[in-house]
């Protein structure tokens, strides 16, 4: 069965990875400036991974259409 990338399990999955993303672009910049939480600029670091975030949910679309309606192109379909 082919699954819609309007369905609940399409967007959980690829809000699951944006979340992932986001959590992932905030250690990075963090450890890319290497400076300490209080010298951390936070709008630029919420700015700079919330971009991340939605080009992960742009790609999880991309990947979603060329699939059988999966956020990652390493899946076929969504169980």
């Amino acid at each position: 069965m082919k699954t819609s990338i309007w369905s609940k399990q399409f967007w959980k999955a690829g809000i699951e990875r944006a979340v992932k993303t986001f959590a992932q672009a905030c250690v990075a910049f963090l450890a890319a400036g290497a400076t300490g939480l209080i010298e951390v600029d936070w709008v630029q670091l919420a700015s700079v991974s919330g971009l991340a975030a939605l080009v992960s949910v742009l790609t999880s679309i991309g990947s979603g259409a060329v699939t059988d309606g999966s956020p990652s192109l390493s899946v076929e379909k969504i169980d």
